[in-house]
């Protein structure tokens, strides 16, 4: 992804050029192709995957299946790597990630909110592997957005009932966990039923873009055992207090799974203990890794925070701004020139009618502990490119955006009492914008102080 496609609109050019700089690094160091062919190399028919080895020459068909943002790219390096012994197949991806490929079909479809172009290559992709056998080989493509583009509603359900069981989660500030604990038992492909449709062998291969890279949480782990049950995606329903607002027809599909009437999802791999193989290609610690030996390039003593950051986005956006006035002024955690780097997956509440993302609000509350302190900022944004439902994929504060915002007549406090970072940053500036970036690993927060 060339550098200037990042635009920053900031009024502070030297650290708009820091942040280029370190957001390039961060999302060069996560780019899937370039991990597909670390990872995964070919000598003749012998494949390696890491530890693992493949004889390709002992397979009937190998086929590709996947969905999420980065998985087109990562068909493309798939089918560089494999040539003539890649037989074909389909991935999903956001809308606007489309990617040419030989043998792999791309097809896009929505994202957060799935549609029906999702739930018919979804279909396609379950038919396609129900007609693989033992002796063949299914290489799954996993990355970040594959929950909301591999979807198929499980039978008695409509796409319209598990979105709006999936967008009040989603306001209740419900975590990734909670959230694909739901989805997986509303759908036909997500908690190992993926596998569960074939005999054939089973290769996952994930960009991850969740915290502790669980297979069972990426993408809804499609190809790995679930070990979340019916009555724990009623809990979490009833814990939101939203078991009354969710359709008719999902509490009676929950119900009729807690009393055994309906399947669980996939369980063990007792029945097949060697089938399926999963390996990490990328994740949020390799994209930090990335911008923090850029940081030390550029003279900045580069300091990696191991905790994420989870939780409300506002509370964690103040802890932010706490920690940069600690850092400008006293020198903890780590002396100036100084670059803070943290992962993370915050939550966001929603309460108000506003427009924004976890990364905008985050940041947007650090920005009253910077008023009046220089040479410092804060920054967060989504790997994607995108932050929550907005075409931005952060932003950045510094010491004058609180005195920026009283001049437009704005109130920080308000805006985020609103959920309305997205305009605040539009009238004050600060927004971070990428584009798409084929990547897919969290989301990253800096501190950079000078």
């Amino acid at each position: 992804m060339p550098q200037s496609k990042i635009v920053i609109h900031s009024s502070q050019p030297k650290f708009t050029r820091i942040l280029k700089t370190l957001i390039q690094s961060g999302l060069e160091a996560a780019d899937p192709g370039q991990a597909m062919k670390r990872l995964i190399t070919r000598k003749a028919h012998k494949l390696s995957v890491n530890s693992v080895r493949y004889d390709l020459s002992t397979y009937q068909r190998i086929v590709c299946v996947g969905a999420g943002k980065a998985s087109g790219h990562m068909a493309v390096a798939l089918e560089q790597t494999l040539g003539v012994y890649l037989e074909g197949g389909m991935v999903i991806v956001k809308d606007e990630y489309g990617t040419p490929c030989k043998n792999i079909r791309v097809v896009e479809a929505s994202h957060p909110q799935p549609d029906a172009r999702g739930v018919r290559a979804t279909q396609q992709i379950l038919n396609s592997v129900g007609s693989l056998t033992k002796r063949d080989l299914l290489i799954v493509l996993l990355s970040g957005g594959a929950s909301s583009l591999l979807c198929a509603p499980t039978q008695g359900l409509t796409l319209t009932d598990t979105r709006k069981a999936t967008n009040l989660l989603l306001r209740c500030g419900a975590t990734i966990h909670e959230l694909n604990t739901v989805r997986k038992h509303l759908s036909a492909v997500k908690g190992g039923q993926l596998a569960k449709a074939t005999k054939a062998q089973i290769l996952t291969v994930i960009l991850s873009d969740v915290l502790g890279d669980n297979p069972a949480t990426i993408g809804s782990g499609p190809t790995v055992p679930d070990p979340t049950t019916f009555q724990e995606a009623k809990t979490i329903l009833e814990h939101y207090q939203i078991w009354n607002n969710v359709p008719e027809n999902v509490r009676n599909h929950l119900d009729e799974g807690i009393r055994g009437l309906v399947p669980e999802t996939w369980k063990s791999r007792t029945r097949h203990p060697s089938r399926s193989h999963s390996i990490i290609l990328a994740n949020n610690h390799t994209a930090i890794d990335g911008m923090a030996k850029e940081a030390k390039r550029l003279g900045l003593r580069p300091c990696i925070l191991e905790t994420p950051l989870q939780g409300e986005a506002k509370d964690l956006g103040t802890i932010l701004g706490a920690m940069a006035k600690d850092i400008r002024e006293f020198g903890n955690p780590v002396r100036p020139p100084a670059c803070l780097i943290v992962g993370g997956e915050p939550t966001v509440t929603i309460t108000g009618k506003g427009k924004g993302g976890r990364t905008q609000e985050c940041v947007l509350a650090a920005a009253q502990e910077l008023t009046g302190l220089p040479n410092v900022v804060v920054a967060g944004f989504g790997t994607d490119g995108t932050d929550g439902p907005t075409d931005v994929a952060g932003a950045m504060v510094d010491g004058k955006t609180v005195q920026r915002a009283l001049k437009k007549g704005l109130s920080i406090e308000n805006m985020l009492d609103r959920h309305d970072s997205y305009t605040f940053f539009k009238q004050v500036g600060g927004h971070i914008i990428t584009g798409p970036t084929h990547t897919n690993v969290n989301d990253i927060y800096l501190i950079i102080a000078l």
